[in-house]
């Protein structure tokens, strides 16, 4: 399976924790959750979520 860093602001990272902690999921399950509507979506997650896809089309894209 491909991996994906992250690099997030102290305070989101803190939140993330909390709520894994809070619905007994690991970390890496918390994000997977919320990326797949889970929850009400963030808008950062929202905007990370298009900058990934956009990335992935130009990589695409210069593959030809």
């Amino acid at each position: 399976m491909p991996s994906l860093i992250l690099q997030v602001e102290a305070e989101l990272y803190d939140m993330l924790q909390q709520a894994a902690r809070t619905n007994q999921l690991s970390l890496e399950d918390e994000c997977l959750r919320r990326l797949e509507g889970g929850v009400r979506r963030s808008r950062y997650m929202e905007a990370l979520l298009a900058e990934l896809r956009a990335d992935d089309a130009q990589r695409r894209a210069e593959r030809g």
